[in-house]
C-alpha cells in the first residue's frame, strides 16, 4: 500500500514559496512516499456564504487548476473535523504524515490543536509551520523576553532580525511525487462543486500568477511614490495585494524579498519602499497582539474601556453599512466595500472612526461587518485596526483624537474624484461643495442635480456635537 504525505491547504492557496509543501516533498523524496494535496470543506460554509467566500473559493479553484498542470490534484474532504479526516483512513493508501501551515490565533488555532490531537491518536505524524507571516507571534520580543505593545519599538526589533528565505518548491519534483486518488473522494469533490456554484462574482485578477504580476507592477512602477500617495484613494497608489496575502495566494516572504531586490536595485534608498516594508511588519505585529490577547475579537484590549456605554441605535448602524450617513467620504467608502469587497486603508480608518466616535456604535459591530464583506479580511489586522480606531486597543489613537470626516475628505480626496466614483448623485456637484453638499442652497441643488434629502441625505449627525459627546463618554469610563 502506498505511503502518502498529505499537504493540508487552508489559507495558503499557492504552489510557490509554500513551507508545508516544500517540506512534504523533501520528506517524501527521502522516505519514498507520494504526496497529495488536501482541502477540508466544513459544512457550515453552506449557511454563511458571503462575497469573502466567493473570492476565496475562486482562488482555491485557481490553485486546483494550477496544481493539475503539474499532475498534483487537490483532494477534498467534507464534514466536521474528525469526521472529515476519518476519510483519509478509509482509502487505498497509508497516511504517513500531514503537513500544514498553522494558524497562530483564533478559531484556526483551536481547530489545529484539535485536529493535531486526533491525527496523532491515529499514529499519523503532524508537521506544522509558521507561514502566513514573516515572523511568528513568538519570534519578535523584547530583550527581557516580554512582548511589545507599541509598534515602533516592535518594528525596530523586527527589522533587526534575519528574515526567512523563500522556500522554492521544485515543480518537477511536484509532478514526480504527486499522486491522484480523487476517485476516492467523490463526496468532497461534489461539495467543492456545490460551493463553486454559489460563486456569482466575476473576478478579474485571481490566483497566484495574477498576484505575482500585480506585485511586480507595484514594485517597479509605484512603490517609490508610495509614501506620499498611499493615503489618496483616487490615486490607485497601493499594492492591492492584501487579498492575495490574506488567502495565501502570495507569500509574505516573497513580497518582502521582492521588495528588498527593488531596494538593492535602487541603491538602498527609498522612503516609499521603507514605508511599504513597514506595512508588512504591521501584519506581524497585529498577529502577535491577537496571540497575546486571544479574546480581543470580543473584548477591548484596554481594560479601562471595557464598560463603555455604546449607542445601541440600529438605525445609525444601518445608515453606516449602506453608505447613507450624509458624509460623502464615509458613504463612498462604504459603497466601495459593498461593491468590490475591498476598501482603501485610509478610508477604513475614516469609517471606523465615524462609526465608533460620531455614532458611538460598538466597534465589534463594525469589525463583524468587515468580516462579512472584506475579501482580504484578516482577523488579527481587522481587530487591531478597529480597536485602534475605537481607542480601545494597544497603541491606539487617543480617544480625544477624533477624525473629522469632512477634513479627511478635503485632505485625501480634494477634488472629490473618489467620492464621485461611488456616489454618482454627486457627479455634478462642484469641488466647493463636494465634501459638504448639504451647504448648497436650494438653487444650487437644482443647478447641480442633487437635492439634499432626496438624491443625497442630510448629515445624520453633527460632527462637532458628536465629537464632544464621544470624548465625554470615554472620559466618564476612564474615570469610573
Amino acid at each position: 500500500m502506498n505511503k502518502v504525505n498529505v499537504v493540508w491547504f487552508r489559507q495558503d492557496l499557492r504552489l510557490s514559496d509554500h513551507k508545508a509543501l516544500y517540506y512534504a516533498l523533501k520528506d517524501a523524496e527521502q522516505s519514498g512516499a507520494k504526496v497529495i494535496g488536501l482541502f477540508h470543506i466544513h459544512p457550515s460554509l453552506n449557511d454563511e456564504f458571503t462575497i469573502r467566500h466567493d473570492y476565496f473559493f475562486r482562488s482555491l479553484e485557481d490553485l486546483v487548476h494550477q496544481a493539475a498542470d503539474y499532475q498534483f490534484p487537490v483532494h477534498f474532504i467534507t464534514g466536521k473535523a474528525e469526521e472529515a479526516f476519518q476519510q483519509l483512513l478509509d482509502q487505498d493508501f497509508t497516511v504517513q504524515s500531514v503537513f500544514y501551515n498553522k494558524d497562530e490565533v483564533g478559531f484556526g488555532r483551536e481547530r489545529d490543536q484539535s485536529v493535531n490531537k486526533w491525527l496523532e491518536a491515529q499514529d499519523i505524524q503532524v508537521e506544522s509551520f509558521v507561514d502566513a507571516h514573516i515572523h511568528g507571534a513568538e519570534e519578535v520580543h523584547k530583550k527581557d523576553g516580554g512582548h511589545y505593545k507599541v509598534f515602533t519599538p516592535y518594528y525596530r526589533m523586527w527589522s533587526s532580525l534575519d528574515k526567512p528565505a523563500v522556500f522554492s518548491v521544485d515543480k518537477k519534483k511536484l509532478s514526480e511525487l504527486g499522486a491522484d486518488f480523487t476517485d476516492q473522494f467523490q463526496e468532497g469533490e461534489e461539495a467543492f462543486r456545490d460551493l463553486l456554484s454559489k460563486c456569482t462574482k466575476e473576478w478579474k485578477h485571481i490566483g497566484e500568477r495574477s498576484a505575482i504580476q500585480r506585485l511586480a507592477h507595484f514594485l517597479h512602477n509605484k512603490v517609490h511614490q508610495y509614501e506620499e500617495n498611499r493615503d489618496f484613494p483616487a490615486k490607485n497608489a497601493t499594492s492591492m495585494v492584501s487579498p492575495y496575502l490574506k488567502n495565501g495566494v502570495l507569500s509574505p516572504r516573497t513580497v518582502y524579498h521582492k521588495a528588498m531586490e527593488v531596494k538593492k536595485e535602487n541603491g538602498g534608498e527609498s522612503k516609499g519602499l521603507e514605508t511599504y516594508i513597514s506595512e508588512i511588519a504591521w501584519r506581524d505585529f497585529y498577529n502577535m497582539i491577537h496571540y497575546m490577547y486571544p479574546n480581543s475579537k470580543h473584548e477591548e484590549v484596554s481594560e479601562q474601556y471595557q464598560g463603555i456605554d455604546w449607542n445601541q441605535d440600529e438605525d445609525y448602524f444601518e445608515k453606516w453599512k449602506e453608505g447613507q450617513t450624509g458624509y460623502p467620504i464615509v458613504d463612498a467608502a462604504m459603497r466601495q466595500l459593498n461593491t468590490i469587497g475591498w476598501m482603501h486603508n485610509r478610508l477604513r480608518m475614516v469609517v471606523a472612526s465615524f462609526l465608533t466616535k460620531d455614532y458611538l456604535v460598538d466597534w465589534r459591530k463594525g469589525e463583524q461587518y468587515f468580516e462579512e464583506r472584506l475579501i482580504d479580511y484578516d482577523a488579527s489586522s481587522n481587530i487591531g485596526g478597529w480597536q485602534w480606531a475605537a481607542s480601545t486597543g494597544t497603541d491606539a489613537v487617543p480617544y480625544f483624537r477624533v477624525f473629522n470626516p469632512t477634513r479627511q475628505s478635503e485632505r485625501f480626496d480634494p477634488e472629490g474624484e473618489f467620492i464621485k466614483s461611488y456616489l454618482p448623485q454627486l457627479k455634478d456637484v462642484p469641488k466647493k461643495y463636494i465634501h459638504e453638499p448639504s451647504k448648497m442652497s436650494a438653487e444650487e441643488q437644482e443647478q447641480y442635480n442633487c437635492k439634499i434629502g432626496e438624491d443625497y441625505p442630510e448629515p445624520s449627525v453633527d460632527h462637532k456635537t458628536m465629537r464632544k459627546r464621544a470624548i465625554e463618554v470615554f472620559e466618564k469610563q476612564k474615570d469610573s
